[in-house]
């Protein structure tokens, strides 16, 4: 009785693996494989030349897209606000492909110490050997038409607090008459950065320097990194 419950139970594993088909691999062992193949008619083998041809067909149209959007900037620095206006429209009228941005950096005071014009040149020479005598270092007559002629510069200083240190320095060397005024500073700017294609980059540098041919364009500088 026990031999023929093994000999069933036996039986039941061979039909098993008959209808799972482990017997026909050996003959077609890509058999299974092509019945699990998704979309198995829609694929196609193609010769190389046909394929080669294909990829040349895809990337051809990335290159052309690449070449028309690669873009030009040069910008323009330290010219005057009337300069960058014109510039501004004449871009706009001339080459409207490309784009300016301008930006602008506001002019700064400057300031002096000094002693305060005197009568004449003799003067003036006579303060200017007294400064040597006290040792100041650095300093000169203006000679100019106008208001300061004759007055000795003692420094020029960006701020007034150099201009106040300066001047507590030569106190203390014993120059009693010297002052703090103020001079024109560096005056307001602007900057343009003008940005367009680059297949009309040789346009644009041509017509930067008929515009404005005292000013040096230069490649923009790459944005920051965050």
């Amino acid at each position: 009785m026990r031999a023929l419950v093994f000999f069933l139970i036996f039986a039941n594993l061979l039909f098993l693996a008959w209808a799972q088909g482990y017997f026909d691999s050996a003959s077609d062992p890509d058999a299974l494989r092509v019945q699990q193949q998704l979309l198995a008619d829609r694929v196609r083998i193609v010769a190389r030349d046909e394929a080669q041809a294909a990829a040349i067909k895809l990337e051809k149209p990335a290159r052309v897209l690449d070449k028309k959007s690669a873009e030009v900037c040069l910008q323009l620095s330290d010219l005057s606000i009337a300069d960058a206006e014109r510039a501004e429209t004449r871009i706009a009228e001339k080459l409207p492909a490309f784009r300016a941005r301008r930006t602008t950096s506001e002019g700064r005071p400057g300031y002096w110490v000094f002693i305060p014009p005197l009568a004449g040149k003799r003067e003036a020479d006579n303060k200017a050997a007294e400064l040597m005598k006290l040792d100041v270092p650095e300093f000169y007559i203006v000679q100019e038409n106008g208001p300061k002629n004759w007055a000795i510069s003692l420094g020029l200083f960006s701020s007034i607090e150099a201009a106040t240190a300066r001047l507590e320095t030569l106190r203390n060397k014993g120059v009693k008459s010297a002052r703090i005024g103020e001079r024109q500073g560096k005056p307001a700017s602007a900057a343009l950065a003008i940005s367009g294609p680059q297949a009309q980059s040789e346009s644009l540098r041509q017509f930067l320097a008929d515009t404005l041919p005292e000013s040096k364009a230069a490649a923009c500088p790459a944005p920051s990194a965050p």
